[in-house]
């Protein structure tokens, strides 16, 4: 058993578990406040590509969104899972759009265990699924697939191998574009107004405690501003095109420093692509996946 946990995680009882759904309803306002907490606007608050997603007029939502939606908060928390919450990284987001989402309503959030590989000392890794329906219509709209590093729950004797493995970007050759994202330093603060109220990114304190020298940003907001970079850059700033965002966070951002996507078109309607925080020359995503309709 790793240090810190009391006992091993359950694996039988994760896995089969059966969750209810999630019922979430958000605003045109709660819309505009994920936009702005992306940095949408930051550079030009004037620009007509950034205010369709912030100002009522001709609100369209952005597909990221669909994260913050019926989602089980704190769930893994809970005791009773034998898992050491304190230890859990985020370490991989997915993304498919089935529809695009709606500006506002309800929806209602469905979520699975789908399966957790066992890696011993270093830990576990646990891979989950959530489908967002709308409640008026009934239709899918979105899939999300959250992969958890549980850096202390490792050897509860399960499998080891045969996780999915993300898709490397190209390493023969230079990125086919570079994009300069808005990171200003209040990031943090206004995007943990969409639901994420964890403290490591808003109390110095605490994140001293976690060993930063300041709050970082969550890894959901960065994920959206690749994102948002990247329906600018491969979509013709249509939403509605985008159709998969995959990545894997890999080095923890600041409120403020430099990011920037380097993209890798691979073929039409499919891109690879990492962020990197510039002045540190560190990659914080990677194995980054877009697909999207030409």
């Amino acid at each position: 058993m790793s240090q810190g946990a009391t006992m091993p995680i359950d694996y039988a009882r994760l896995t089969g578990m059966r969750f209810e759904p999630v019922r979430h309803t958000y605003t045109r306002r709660d819309t505009m406040l994920y936009a702005l907490g992306l940095g949408v606007g930051a550079d030009d608050p004037t620009d007509a590509g950034d205010l369709k997603y912030v100002y009522e007029k001709s609100l369209v939502a952005l597909p990221m969104q669909a994260v913050t939606l019926a989602a089980v908060p704190m769930l893994l928390a809970d005791p009773s899972f034998g898992i050491n919450y304190k230890l859990l990284l985020h370490a991989e987001q997915t993304l498919i759009v089935h529809k695009p989402l709606p500006t506002e309503g309800t929806v209602s959030g469905e979520f699975s265990i789908d399966e957790i590989y066992d890696k011993g000392e270093k830990g576990a890794i646990m891979y989950m699924t959530r489908k967002i329906f709308d409640t008026a219509s009934g239709d899918l709209l979105a899939t999300m697939g959250n992969v958890a590093f549980l850096r202390g729950d490792g050897g509860f004797g399960g499998k080891s191998e045969g996780a999915p493995k993300p898709r490397p970007v190209p390493a023969d050759r230079e990125p086919d574009h570079s994009i300069v994202m808005a990171n200003p330093r209040n990031q943090a603060l206004l995007y943990r107004l969409s639901g994420d109220y964890n403290p490591l990114h808003s109390d110095p304190e605490i994140a001293a405690v976690a060993g930063f020298d300041r709050p970082i940003l969550h890894g959901l907001c960065h994920y959206g501003m690749a994102g948002r970079a990247l329906i600018k850059t491969l979509c013709g700033d249509d939403p509605s095109r985008l159709l998969r965002l995959d990545t894997r966070f890999t080095s923890p951002v600041y409120p403020g420093e430099a990011l920037r996507v380097d993209l890798w078109n691979i073929s039409g309607g499919d891109a690879s692509f990492r962020v990197v925080a510039s002045e540190r020359n560190v990659v914080v995503q990677d194995f980054g996946r877009c697909e999207y309709r030409t």
